[in-house]
């Protein structure tokens, strides 16, 4: 605590007194400056942490200072590219690529992914705005606060944290089986049997392990996390390439027969999985309060990591159903590799190709619990969850207790066995659109009501990209609906998405007086002066 006289002090000379002070601030940067009748606020950068620094006016004419610590301030530019298309990439284009022609054929599931990505960008481009106007932790809780109001900013981040973590599971999942893949015969210690799929402890143990080991990166902060996730896209990217290209030089297009499989219905089964692989965008915003990068930035970085990711998908499609015939997909494990290993003439290049895989879910593994964990953590810091999910690491402000929840679910989730796999991407994928939906009303509900606000990536002059992600929002929600041909299977998928919403309404319920005195609110985040400037 630090006292001076009002008496002999402005707001300029206040900045040089601090700074003359040496109060740990080598360089001071105002972020914002909020006047209220005796109180006052400013935010300062030094170093990689930002700082809060209030001051009150006293009526004898004394200053309060108080300094509080925020999450730091430690990712670049790459770190985000790497963090948001590592995240989307993640291991899905490897175990799933057979399933997609499967059940749509080559043509039928590249244009199911062309779809998807149709959604999934038009909806990047309102995150794009949104995250580069509202730069702080939480993303989606922010925009929906704001625009819409503390109850839907609830069901947009519960249903987003959901997202989130049934990857997190997902990947806890994907580990055994891959490791299966080069292991056939490792399972040993037979458990059990889920819905006709034999769980051995060997397995589940390779994915408790693997649990561990992510969320305890993470545990000890979000840069060392970074580091590992650009190294690993690097790695899937190179062989991906490899088995595109490769594909390219060695096959014809006419290969890939047959172009189409069940018509309209198996387009609309591959679509619906879409947003759940094309998930990952959206942890840009998320990590946006520790990002050492100008708001401008950051709308750039995730509009070009979505087109990114919808290439990527439709290139490893094309290389798997031209590579391989109806047959082999469908008798093959993992076809993806089985197509690196045609492509290239030997099983060494498949064991590559798994290689990539295991990058994949430790890239889309260690993304989704940085982005899981500040939900949760921004929730806390709101007042709609517990105080508990709040908690920051003393040394590297990491939110730790919401690191270790979403790591003790990953490490239940390989007890329910490979079934699972199917279950959370689409279970994860209703709650994923229904966060974008949100998302969507709030872009237009800001443009309508806040035209003031700073935009430093504006995506497009009028309403009307909000208005598509809102529509295309509402028609997937519909594909997961009882009654359509992709519906949620039942009771195992609907479990999932129920339960998850039965334990965030009780949540909710011990929170209520919060929603009810008007406690739950908006903070604005005031630009760097340069981007009010071009906004």
């Amino acid at each position: 605590m630090i006292w001076w006289n009002l008496d002999s002090i402005t707001n300029y000379s206040l900045l040089s007194a601090l700074y003359n002070a040496e109060m740990s601030i080598s360089s001071i940067h105002i972020n914002q400056m909020l006047l209220y009748y005796y109180f006052y606020h400013y935010f300062f950068e030094k170093g990689s942490q930002v700082f809060v620094l209030s001051y009150s006016l006293s009526r004898k004419g004394w200053i309060t200072i108080k300094e509080t610590k925020s999450l730091n301030k430690v990712l670049s530019k790459v770190d985000i590219l790497f963090l948001a298309f590592g995240a989307m990439i993640g291991w899905g284009w490897v175990v799933l690529s057979g399933t997609w022609i499967e059940s749509a054929g080559t043509l039928g599931a590249m244009i199911a992914f062309l779809i998807g990505g149709v959604l999934v960008t038009f909806v990047g481009l309102t995150y794009a705005e949104l995250a580069s106007a509202m730069p702080a932790a939480g993303g989606a809780l922010s925009y929906v606060l704001r625009g819409v109001g503390p109850k839907a900013a609830f069901i947009a981040s519960w249903a987003l944290a959901l997202g989130y973590i049934s990857v997190v599971a997902f990947e806890a999942v994907a580990l055994p089986t891959v490791i299966e893949y080069i292991f056939p015969n490792y399972k040993i210690g037979f458990m059990y049997s889920i819905t006709g799929y034999d769980v051995y402890l060997t397995w589940v143990l390779v994915g408790v392990i693997g649990s561990i080991l992510v969320t305890l990166i993470n545990y000890f902060g979000v840069k060392s996390a970074a580091i590992l996730q650009m190294v690993l896209t690097i790695v899937i990217g190179l062989i991906g390439l490899m088995l595109i290209f490769g594909a390219g030089f060695t096959s014809d297009f006419g290969d890939a027969k047959p172009l189409f499989l069940d018509g309209t219905v198996g387009i609309i089964t591959v679509l619906i999985m879409t947003p759940f692989m094309f998930v990952g965008f959206d942890v840009i915003p998320q990590t946006a309060e520790e990002m050492n990068v100008e708001p401008k930035l950051i709308g750039k970085i995730l509009v070009f990591s979505v087109s990114l990711a919808v290439i990527w998908y439709i290139a490893i499609i094309y290389a798997v159903g031209v590579s391989l015939d109806k047959n082999l997909i469908t008798t093959s494990v993992l076809p993806t590799a089985d197509a690196m290993a045609k492509v290239y003439g030997s099983s060494i290049f498949a064991n590559i190709l798994i290689i990539g895989g295991v990058a994949g879910i430790l890239t889309s593994w260690n993304a989704f619990i940085i982005g899981g964990s500040r939900v949760l953590y921004s929730m806390a810091e709101k007042k709609m969850i517990p105080a508990w999910f709040g908690k920051l690491h003393p040394k590297t402000n990491t939110p730790t207790n919401a690191v270790l929840f979403i790591g003790a679910i990953s490490m239940i989730s390989p007890l329910l066995g490979r079934p699972m796999l199917v279950w959370l991407v689409d279970a994860g994928g209703l709650a994923i659109v229904l966060a974008y939906l949100f998302v969507a009303i709030a872009f237009v509900q800001l443009r309508k009501n806040a035209p003031e606000m700073v935009r430093p990536f504006r995506a497009g002059k009028s309403n009307i990209v909000g208005w598509i992600a809102l529509i295309l929002s509402i028609g997937f929600i519909a594909l997961y609906l009882p009654g359509m041909p992709a519906a949620l299977i039942w009771p195992y998928e609907w479990l999932i998405f129920a339960g998850w919403w039965a334990i965030g309404f009780l949540l909710m319920f011990k929170m209520r007086k919060n929603y009810s005195s008007g406690e739950i609110k908006y903070n604005e985040v005031q630009l760097p002066m340069e981007e009010v400037k071009e906004g």
